[in-house]
């Protein structure tokens, strides 16, 4: 679940019912007052979008008091105390934020109950996980949606739209519940339902057809017979062709009124419960089908790729405690999921990934188990990316040796991916990634390896983009896309979207707001993808990178820079027109992580250093992007641009004197 932290805890908003907030921990915070909950409440349902004050102040008030402005800057003080008590002083806040003539709540996309609830409610999957997942989503309800203000006119519509989607919600469940084979399960559900709702007639289908399937021929009759009489009686309408083609089908019992699963879910339905029966719930192959089913649900989109992020170290933790060590080496190193970005989403549990594959190392016997040992260094290759020891470059190296000794393609692309993630060790590097992406298609293609054909589509996207061949790079994305679609992949639009903003951006066609647009587009489309690594501080930073690839000083409004804060501040600073604190902070930026946005982090120190006259600091970034003259700064990302290399270096020599 994505966090808003609340001194390094999360806050989740709820909404289904009372106005409320918890921590971390699941404790309501207190929101003091009415007025501050009807604020709060408010900036939900803007979701996102700045609300002027003097909107605020008219939805607040029917006859507003003089210091009305004054009374809801308090409201909005006071929530910002509660909601970031951890936010040390005279440091923006990150989540009640002051933007323009107003206020935003700059919440995750899994921070609000009814936020998660709709996109439950909206998702397509199988039957089986579609029943689960809609029977938790209702639960979150506490009551009526905004309670205590759902008569208020700004929270009005919010609360009716609401109130419709949980009306449907309850139908698509007992809809699901009924592909599975489960009438007998959704009557009671569908009877309380049609008695507080009775103009909805698609719940009156549902009720007739649970009966008819339970062989309750009669009281599925009665149902719409009592269905008609009130639509006639209370309304003056006449049942609608679903109704009454449902009765007409029940009256010559239909062949298709049979329960009916699409394959998909009946199979898995029915091979879920054969390995209940038949496997023992302690027995150690549980938790190598366990992995297995992480593997798979990480490629399934946002919801899935957190599930498996956050049971995977349970996994292994369960197999360290069995004390088998090639149990251990097996979980570990079956969770071979394909990666392209080289900062980790979660950075504490990829240290106690691979501090466990180390011990599985060491624990493992010293004879065989060559492939074992394989899988755990290309685990500790990948969820070392970003590290600065050599560590990870020398557990990619043996992986892959010992993957072309074995002549194994699947272990060998999964060496490769921690290769890639290796491949950082300087600036100017692209050419060597390309090789590694061109190896991956190649040997995916052979092998049947979809997901690792996506990835070396992916890095080779990448890699063209940072040498300047588009053209290439577009073939790469579309060849991506293709796989994406074929194999359900979603998260690989993600990728393909950065890079079209990332395109258009380069090509120097369009407007500074077309860009700027794009990249907005794109981070909008990556909201809530599951991948805090990639998505916290991407968009200003893009947005940095794009006003100094058009020579236009940085942006000066609050922003969430995440990670890259300390090679944005020289420049905001700068914009702000303190030249010495821009200095002073130049001075304290540390050298970037050698990932994808190496250049660009240093592409942003050198236009802060030629701007402070900080020569120092000049001649480290010319020493650092020397070696990618020829390249693009920040392409090498896929996703954002700073120019070419040689624009920088330019700059820097004209500096420096040079």
């Amino acid at each position: 679940m994505s966090a808003l932290y609340r001194g390094g805890v999360e806050v989740l908003f709820g909404v289904l019912g009372p106005v409320t907030a918890w921590d971390g921990s699941g404790n309501a915070i207190a929101l003091k007052g009415p007025r501050h909950r009807a604020v709060l409440a408010r900036l939900i349902v803007a979701r996102g979008r700045v609300v002027p004050v003097s909107r605020i102040v008219d939805d607040l008030w029917l006859d507003p008091p003089s210091d009305a402005v004054g009374a809801v800057r308090t409201f909005v003080a006071a929530l910002r105390r509660v909601l970031e008590p951890g936010r040390p002083p005279r440091t923006p806040p990150r989540l009640l934020v002051t933007e323009g003539p107003g206020y935003a709540l700059r919440a995750g996309p899994e921070a609000v109950d009814a936020w998660r609830f709709e996109r439950v409610v909206a998702s397509e999957r199988p039957a089986a996980e579609l029943a689960g997942a809609l029977d938790e989503a209702l639960s979150w309800w506490r009551g009526p949606a905004y309670a205590e203000f759902a008569d208020e006119p700004w929270a009005r519509a919010e609360h009716s739209r609401l109130a419709e989607l949980r009306l449907r919600a309850v139908e698509r469940k007992a809809g699901a519940r009924l592909s599975l084979g489960l009438a007998a399960e959704a009557i009671p559900d569908l009877d309380a339902h049609v008695a507080d709702h009775p103009w909805r007639e698609d719940a009156w289908r549902l009720l007739a057809l649970a009966l008819y399937r339970t062989g309750r021929q009669g009281d599925a009759l009665a149902v719409l017979q009592r269905a008609r009489g009130l639509l006639v009686e209370e309304l003056g309408l006449d049942p609608g062709p679903a109704l009454r083609r449902l009765e007409e089908d029940i009256l010559r019992q239909a062949d298709h009124l049979e329960p009916s699963q699409d394959a998909a879910s009946r199979v898995w339905a029915q091979a879920a419960q054969a390995y209940d029966r038949t496997v023992a719930s302690g027995a150690r192959a549980r938790l190598e089908s366990t992995v297995g089913l992480l593997r798979s649900l990480a490629v399934t989109g946002a919801e899935g790729l957190e599930a498996a992020r956050e049971q995977r170290l349970a996994a292994i933790t369960a197999a360290e405690e069995l004390g088998d060590a090639e149990l251990t080496a097996r979980v570990i190193g079956a969770f071979d999921v394909p990666a392209i970005w080289t900062r980790s989403d979660d950075p504490r549990q990829a240290a106690g990934v691979v501090a466990a594959a180390e011990r599985a190392l060491a624990a493992l016997p010293p004879d065989g188990h060559e492939a074992a040992r394989a899988r755990l260094l290309a685990t500790i290759a990948l969820e070392s990316r970003g590290a600065r020891d050599d560590r990870g470059r020398e557990a990619a190296r043996a992986a892959v040796g010992t993957a072309r000794e074995l002549d194994d393609p699947a272990l060998l692309a999964f060496a490769l991916n921690g290769a890639f993630m290796q491949a950082f060790d300087r600036a100017g590097l692209a050419p060597l990634r390309d090789e590694i992406g061109a190896e991956l298609v190649d040997l995916s293609a052979r092998g049947d390896l979809s997901s690792y054909e996506v990835l070396g589509h992916l890095i080779r996207l990448q890699a063209h983009s940072a040498l300047g061949d588009f053209g290439g790079a577009d073939r790469h994305a579309a060849a991506a896309d293709r796989l994406a679609e074929r194999h359900e992949r979603p998260l690989v639009g993600v990728f393909t979207t950065w890079y079209r903003a990332l395109r258009l951006a380069a090509s120097g066609e369009p407007s500074f707001e077309e860009a700027e647009e794009a990249y907005r587009g794109a981070a909008a489309h990556m909201k809530g993808c599951g991948m805090p690594g990639l998505e916290v501080g991407l968009l200003p930073l893009a947005l940095l990178c794009l006003r100094v690839l058009h020579r236009l000083p940085a942006q000066t409004e609050p922003a969430d820079w995440g990670p890259y804060l300390p090679w944005a501040r020289p420049l905001v600073l700068l914009a702000r027109g303190r030249p010495e604190e821009a200095a002073a902070a130049l001075r304290d930026v540390p050298d970037p992580p050698r990932d994808l946005l190496f250049e660009a982090l240093w592409g942003l120190t050198a236009q802060a250093a030629v701007a402070v006259g900080d020569r120092t600091a000049m001649r480290r970034a010319r020493d650092e992007l020397l070696p990618a003259a020829g390249e693009s700064a920040g392409a090498q990302s896929g996703l954002l641009t700073l120019g070419p290399v040689s624009r920088h270096l330019d700059d820097l020599a004209t500096a420096l004197g040079e």
